[in-house]
């Protein structure tokens, strides 16, 4: 029979894999997002296309967060199993529908309202993962971070990290949703300048992004420390 954790490492593989490569994909296309020499219907288009491309990277991050924890609890990294683990995954099964259902609307103020929601949990999200991780490491627990097992808390803390550029990416994108609209309804020289700022800060937190990315895969796959 397949064994569970292999099942596991697999489809974790597979959400890094569309984290990583899709905001790859809304980061080259939003190039033309802010092109002012292209047609609005035309910006528009790659807005759209952003959109769907930048789902599955939100679909890979938050499915990483419990696949990390249950293979955790497999390998004795972590203390949380049975009914934490059944939990863990109910709670992350409504999270990706709030997600998705961001996504479904994101033209609409239901879509701006429930993507709020979804950047609350985060909120919550992110401190926990850091206190979690950064006590793991000063040797409080709850995760195992002896001689050989430090790379566990530490991809931890990491992807806590990236919850918080990854926040800062969304809440952009958010505020493009709303500028596009104003720009529908005509030329507006303060929307666009505004649209040209938040992609150097997007393009400047991206960089940061795929190295703190490329950091976690590293550590998950030669367990360094």
């Amino acid at each position: 029979m397949i064994e569970e954790v292999l099942v596991l490492r697999w489809v974790h593989i597979v959400a890094m894999v569309y984290w990583l490569g899709g905001e790859w994909g809304v980061f080259q296309t939003s190039f033309n997002i802010i092109n002012r020499k292209l047609s609005m219907e035309e910006r528009r288009r790659h807005m759209e296309t952003a959109y769907r491309i930048d789902i599955l990277a939100r679909t890979g991050i938050i499915t990483l967060l419990p696949l990390g924890l249950h293979m955790g609890n497999i390998y004795g990294l972590q203390p949380y199993g049975g009914g934490y683990l059944t939990a863990m995954w109910i709670f992350v099964a409504g999270w990706l529908a709030l997600c998705w259902s961001a996504f479904i609307f994101r033209e609409t103020d239901r879509g701006v309202m429930l993507t709020k929601l979804d950047e609350k949990i985060r909120w919550v999200l992110i401190p926990t993962i850091f206190v979690v991780g950064i006590s793991s490491l000063l040797g409080h627990g709850p995760l195992e971070a002896g001689e050989g097992s430090r790379w566990y808390a530490t991809k931890l803390t990491l992807y806590g990290f990236t919850l918080c550029i990854g926040l800062g990416l969304r809440w952009i994108m958010r505020l493009w949703t709303v500028r596009f609209r104003r720009l529908a309804e005509g030329p507006n020289p303060a929307e666009e300048a505004a649209l040209e700022r938040e992609f150097l800060y997007g393009r400047l937190m991206a960089y940061v992004y795929w190295i703190t990315i490329s950091g976690i895969c590293f550590l998950g796959t030669v367990k360094p420390f």
